[in-house]
């Protein structure tokens, strides 16, 4: 449910909470069929770094509120393998490596 909403709405600038503390902004939505994600600049973190969330990880998205709720904690997003530019996206290890870790988080 909460990823139909986003197939019609655009979520940049959405604030993305995680199940306990809030993490950001959405810079941008990814609808790569291999790896459907989205990039959230979590500029409070040191030296402003983004991080990658695939949109399994998404558990809810209010549209009026402008806010997504994901599956994992912030700690969680933070220890999840560093997504540094834009060409990580393409590149299948780092791909591998970011689906096994959420996946792990998911299905423990």
């Amino acid at each position: 449910m909460a990823l139909d909403v986003l197939a019609e709405t655009d979520p940049t600038e959405f604030s993305v909470e995680a199940s306990d503390d809030s993490l950001g902004t959405v810079d941008r939505r990814s609808l790569d069929p291999e790896f459907d994600h989205l990039v959230v600049d979590t500029g409070h973190w040191k030296f402003g770094r983004s991080a990658a969330i695939p949109m399994g990880m998404v558990a809810r998205v209010d549209a009026e509120h402008r806010v997504i709720t994901l599956l994992c904690t912030k700690e969680q997003v933070k220890d999840a393998p560093r997504f540094a530019r834009d060409q990580d996206t393409n590149d299948p290890a780092y791909l591998t490596r970011l689906g096994a870790y959420y996946a792990g988080i998911l299905t423990p």
